[in-house]
């Protein structure tokens, strides 16, 4: 039998990352130093490790809510240029040393609108902090594509308003949109005259849905909103019945989200820390994956559940046995499935991710 992947194949394999809040990725060095700037003294320590720590809720019980406090914090110190561009620029720096080709990161520009900026100039911040993330993990020999999704918050009236700044931006690096906070009470039908505005521009669109609310949200998603990708998406498996002898059975939604190849971005370790599932071996990526679902691997908030891609990928080798062609196979998916253009796709795919993964299989040949 082969060996498990190894962490240090698994950062060097090219991976893509559709499903990654800004606000949710920072440094924890970064809060301090970003906090100590702006004067913000309401952080729950001030000792790195103890910080990282604090932000990772994991506790028995937890759920979306507990899950979301930690954003207070984090988008407290997020309220001028200076500090978006740094944290954009980390955020690129990060993830391209975690081996990340290509990444769609996610805001919402509401959020960071306290000290006055005005939404353009968050939105500017935001992508040159990216643009020189990229240029600085170029400089180290590290090739990363880092685009950008407007988010609104599904408890505001700012939608229509977020989507209209997001096409504005669309030859700028804004690939996006997505309405993203608490689903229930709060169903992306409200948001309709977003979503048939970013129809009529002919404009991407990917909804939060099925992670802490069940089928009806990723019904209205697809069937009202035209959703072309569902964030989380994992209670689609609410809709998949396993017998106890193994037989499965689709119900119609699942069997259309699976037929229409819908891409779902998963986020395991989240949906632990949100209550979703029990456990990354118990969450259903490894049943959706044998059912050929277009299943993509996703992080999240890598500061509030304490994971990378890398090590995201890790848990599924040891909780499912994952290998290199597994790894591929998802990664395929997300890119596949991203908002890049088609042109742009097919080239990261045969340049950077097939010839990536044919050099890692090589280098476990040679080593057996």
């Amino acid at each position: 039998m082969a060996s498990p992947l190894a962490l240090d194949v698994i950062k060097r394999a090219p991976k893509v990352l559709l499903h990654d809040h800004l606000d949710g990725g920072l440094r924890p060095t970064t809060i301090i130093e970003l906090a100590d700037e702006v004067g913000y003294d309401a952080l729950p320590t001030r000792d790195p490790d103890e910080l990282a720590a604090w932000f990772i809720a994991d506790e028995p019980d937890t759920d979306l809510v507990r899950y979301l406090a930690g954003f207070a914090h984090t988008t407290a110190v997020m309220q001028t240029a200076s500090s978006l561009e740094r944290v954009a620029r980390e955020c690129a720096q990060d993830l391209a040393e975690d081996g990340v080709v290509y990444a769609e990161i996610r805001f919402a520009p509401e959020l960071h609108t306290s000290n006055g900026l005005s939404l353009v100039d968050i939105v500017r911040s935001v992508l040159s902090g990216f643009e020189q993330g990229v240029e600085l993990a170029a400089s180290r020999g590290q090739s990363i594509v880092v685009r950008t999704i407007l988010s609104a918050m599904r408890q505001a009236a700012r939608s229509r308003e977020i989507a209209q700044l997001a096409v504005s931006f669309r030859d700028q690096g804004v690939c996006g949109f997505d309405i993203a906070g608490p689903e229930k009470g709060f169903p992306p039908t409200h948001h309709l005259d977003a979503f048939q505005l970013l129809q009529r521009e002919n404009f991407h669109l990917t909804l939060h849905a099925g992670e802490a609310f069940g089928l009806p949200s990723i019904w209205e998603a697809l069937q009202l909103c035209n959703a072309e990708r569902l964030g989380h998406g994992v209670r689609i498996v609410d809709d998949i019945v396993v017998d106890d002898e193994g037989n499965v059975l689709l119900g119609r939604l699942a069997n259309f989200v699976r037929d229409r190849r819908v891409p779902l971005e998963l986020c395991p370790t989240s949906n632990v820390h949100t209550g979703a599932v029990r456990s990354f071996e118990e969450h259903p990526i490894e049943l959706l994956r044998s059912l050929r679902f277009r299943v993509t691997l996703n992080t999240d908030n890598r500061l509030m559940s304490g994971v990378t891609l890398s090590s995201e990928f890790a848990s599924g080798v040891r909780a499912f046995g994952w290998d290199l062609a597994i790894m591929e196979w998802f990664t395929l998916n997300a890119a596949k499935s991203s908002f890049y253009p088609f042109s742009d796709r097919l080239r990261i795919i045969n340049d950077v991710i097939k010839p990536g993964y044919a050099r890692l299989r090589a280098e476990q040949e040679d080593r057996s």
